[in-house]
């Protein structure tokens, strides 16, 4: 609401200047997609959050939820950090300046985040995984993993410790 002063004021009184309302900014954060077959697929070591460059369309498709991350992966090229694969459908509401939907996206990291993962990713059987998708604070955030990829006994064995971790935690309840 404004608040406007219509009597000129005296001396040492303070004049009331019109206002606008602020909206409020979006704060906290809102899982829009997560990658959990990287979890099950790769032994993930270290994680970095990235902010990712998008176009007006794939930001509202994004907000809709319409992302697929599952054969997605980052890679190094030319000193710039970029995810391949990820799948943003096309925004619905879209004219024909839509987006292409598996087209490469560029991530920003500062260099000596880019060098660390760089010098990482040099050694063997180490790769770049997308884990999550964000809003952080109204803006698109992407978290990458340096995963490891897992034999299918390391996969049958993470199964197997889980089960059991159930199991237990089945008998700890009935006992009570």
């Amino acid at each position: 609401m404004c608040i406007v002063s219509t009597v000129a004021p005296a001396a040492g009184e303070e004049t009331l200047v019109p206002t606008l309302p602020r909206m409020a900014k979006p704060t906290g954060t809102k899982l829009i997609a997560e990658n959990r077959r990287a979890r099950y697929d790769y032994e993930l070591l270290d994680r970095v959050e990235a902010g990712i460059v998008l176009t007006g369309t794939e930001v509202k498709s994004l907000r809709d939820g319409r992302v697929q991350l599952g054969q997605a992966y980052a890679d190094v090229r030319g000193g710039e950090v970029w995810l391949i694969g990820a799948s943003i459908a096309e925004y619905a509401q879209g004219n024909i300046a839509n987006h292409a939907p598996d087209r490469d996206r560029k991530l920003l990291l500062k260099r000596g985040e880019i060098d660390s993962l760089y010098g990482k990713l040099r050694e063997k059987g180490l790769t770049l995984v997308p884990t999550r998708l964000y809003l952080k604070d109204g803006k698109i955030k992407i978290e990458i993993a340096l995963g490891r990829g897992k034999d299918k006994g390391d996969k049958r064995r993470t199964i197997a410790d889980r089960d059991a971790k159930r199991q237990i935690e089945r008998a700890l309840r009935t006992r009570r």
